[in-house]
């Protein structure tokens, strides 16, 4: 309601027992759960499910809550609703609207109903039924929830997504956003995995809000995955993803695609394919370019895993600004982006140490950097690996101006390090 009618309200003297406990506003569809309490459903729906909160607010005692036979639990006062609407009649001079009789909440059977007539329609009554999918979906949360929970109904838009028959399904089925693993690993099983192929080319060749819901299905997908279909990704694909981080379409689908290379380049052999794929230049770029927190963390955390093969940590030193602005955002970042920050650099002075790029270092400040981070309030986990580096390459950097600064303040880490060179 506006500020008018809260105004009214007050005038008035609202009932209490006609105002939800959690958005203190007059209850359009009261709901009683099983502690007793009456609240809104909208609000109880959203304390509970989104909000992931199994405890009654009032009672603070526990909730046994059943997501496969929600209407046991939300009971609905129709009492109490007959009641609020009547008021709100005997007081529509105050500028009180009465509430619209609201529609049932679809039924688990209404929707398998649906489904099941789906499988043998043709494809003229496959678009009517997903149409009829997408008014529930949007008619209430409830709805969405049983969408989400019944069985065959992600299947349903899976396969109209993966035939390229409908951009609406893939929207629907983001939309919907199934959290059951079971029912995502369904999706990936479905044509022998095609759905991701069918994704990648959605991000490669449809509008903007297409690519986005395509990179954040494949996301999900690639979160409940198993490793053999992670490992059957192709550098194709992964040049197609990069390409959607380039694009910089928004940022939410920038850090979704960056997820993807992460969750992907947790197995071998896709760190190579997704370096071959033009990963590096364009993980750089976006290094130097963003000021997104979350951003650059995901783009260190991808960097970090690819400097992980010789591969890619070939490709960082080609990068004319690699090692400089790995190095410039530790301690500028958080605590996590110095930590994959400092990863990177000991992967490259352990396999890549040659006396050239140990030069290198020393010239463009890393060395500098990496004394800093012994001085300053760090991870130990960080610092130990910042020692590391010291000791492997100690004998070279030993004279120059930054180490000595440090060393002339930590003489007992300096004899550590030499003897530990030693």
């Amino acid at each position: 309601m506006d500020r008018d009618h809260h105004d009214h309200e007050e005038e008035i003297n609202v009932p209490s027992y006609f105002l939800c406990p959690i958005s203190l506003q007059i209850m359009k569809d009261p709901i009683t759960i099983s502690t007793g309490i009456t609240y809104d459903r909208e609000s109880i729906e959203t304390w509970i499910f989104t909000n992931n909160n199994p405890i009654c607010p009032v009672t603070k005692h526990p909730l046994n809550v059943d997501t496969n036979n929600i209407d046991a639990f939300l009971t609905p006062n129709h009492t109490l609703r007959r009641l609020i609407q009547s008021w709100c009649t005997l007081n529509a001079s105050y500028g009180i609207e009465r509430f619209p009789t609201l529609k049932p909440p679809i039924t688990k059977a209404q929707i398998s109903k649906l489904i099941k007539e789906a499988s043998k329609s043709s494809t003229q009554r496959r678009f009517q039924i997903l149409d009829t999918i997408k008014s529930i979906s949007s008619e209430s949360s409830a709805n969405k929830r049983c969408l989400e929970t019944t069985p065959g109904v992600a299947e349903f838009l899976g396969d109209l997504v993966l035939k390229n028959i409908s951009e609406d399904a893939l929207r629907i089925l983001v939309h919907l956003q199934i959290s059951d693993e079971m029912i995502l690993r369904n999706l990936l099983k479905q044509n022998e995995g095609e759905l991701i192929n069918s994704l990648v080319k959605i991000i490669e060749k449809r509008n903007y809000d297409s690519r986005a819901y395509a990179i954040e299905l494949m996301k999900q997908l690639l979160e409940v995955a198993d490793p053999k279909q992670v490992v059957s990704l192709t550098r194709e694909q992964f040049a197609v993803v990069i390409r959607l981080i380039r694009d910089e379409i928004s940022p939410k689908t920038t850090k979704t695609a960056l997820k993807v290379l992460d969750l992907a380049c947790s197995w071998g052999r896709n760190r190579i394919r997704v370096t071959e794929a033009g990963a590096i230049p364009v993980m750089v770029d976006v290094l130097m370019e963003s000021k997104d927190k979350r951003t650059m963390e995901m783009v260190l955390a991808v960097l970090d895993s690819l400097s992980g093969c010789a591969e890619g940590r070939a490709e960082l030193l080609a990068h004319g600004a690699g090692l400089a602005v790995v190095s410039k955002k530790i301690l500028r970042v958080s605590h996590f982006a110095t930590e994959k920050g400092v990863k990177i650099l000991f992967a490259i002075c352990k396999f890549c140490g040659i006396p050239s790029v140990v030069q290198e270092m020393l010239q463009l400040g890393v060395v500098a950097k990496l004394c800093l981070v012994l001085q300053v309030d760090c991870e130990a986990k960080t610092k130990g690996m910042v020692k590391e580096i010291l000791k492997l390459h100690s004998q070279a950097w030993i004279n120059s101006p930054c180490f000595l600064t440090w060393s002339n303040n930590n003489i007992h880490g300096l004899n550590y390090l030499l003897k530990s060179h030693k």
